[in-house]
């Protein structure tokens, strides 16, 4: 049963650590897994009906990609869709704050740095952990999915006793691993149905944001 849990846990923590690259603008581990058909085999174990069909491509133009991700996620225009919690609050942080945004007004839901990263940060900083991904903003989904994959990970040595004298037990971390699922990635249907609506040409993101949707849902389930 040990083996099997930290098997499961490393699982997770691999499928966690991809969204994070991919979210994170890592085209070529995007492109990898696309190549490898992965997201094809993954849908296939959640409940649902999970249209991977914009992700069963090989042969990917990974400078279309690029161009892609950044369109949508990393340059503000037309069809950019932020990909940090803060920017998907529907009610504005209770402290002011200063940002140059050009998304919102100042006083209004949905500024950059707001409680979500604040709340995200202070989670961060009870297991010492410290995003390389998501462009130092604590509630970007790219850090956030790698928080999730740090910890499962972290839980799957536990259960192999690779670690010593550890300060938390593997169900502690399972148990962390829930509570930021239920109370931090909730944030991922609006942002996903935000992705569908501005996705419209080939999809692939927004093909990959509902599997995020349903993989965390699922995740939160288990």
């Amino acid at each position: 049963m040990t083996t099997e849990a930290a098997e499961f846990a490393r699982a997770r923590s691999r499928i966690y650590a991809l969204l994070a690259a991919a979210f994170d603008g890592d085209v070529d581990a995007l492109a990898a897994a696309l190549d490898e058909g992965a997201f094809e085999r993954l849908a296939g174990l959640l409940p649902g009906d999970v249209d991977t069909t914009p992700l069963a491509r090989s042969d990917v133009d990974r400078e279309a990609l690029q161009v892609g991700y950044d369109n949508l996620f990393a340059v503000p225009g037309p069809h950019y869709v932020p990909p940090f919690a803060s920017a998907h609050a529907v009610e504005p942080s209770a402290e002011a704050f200063e940002s140059d945004s050009r998304y919102h007004d100042e006083g209004e839901a949905g500024e950059l740095f707001g409680e979500p990263a604040a709340h995200a940060a202070t989670f961060y900083d009870r297991f010492g952990f410290r995003p390389e991904r998501g462009d130092g903003i604590p509630d970007h989904l790219a850090a956030e999915l790698e928080f999730v994959s740090a910890l499962a990970e972290r839980e799957a040595e536990l259960r192999e006793g690779d670690v010593e004298d550890a300060d938390v037990t593997a169900d502690d971390l399972r148990a962390m691993q829930e509570t930021f699922l239920d109370q931090y990635l909730v944030w991922v249907d609006a942002f996903a149905a935000k992705v569908a609506d501005t996705d419209r040409a080939e999809g692939l993101f927004a093909a990959l944001a509902a599997f995020t949707r349903a993989f965390v849902a699922w995740d939160r389930g288990n």
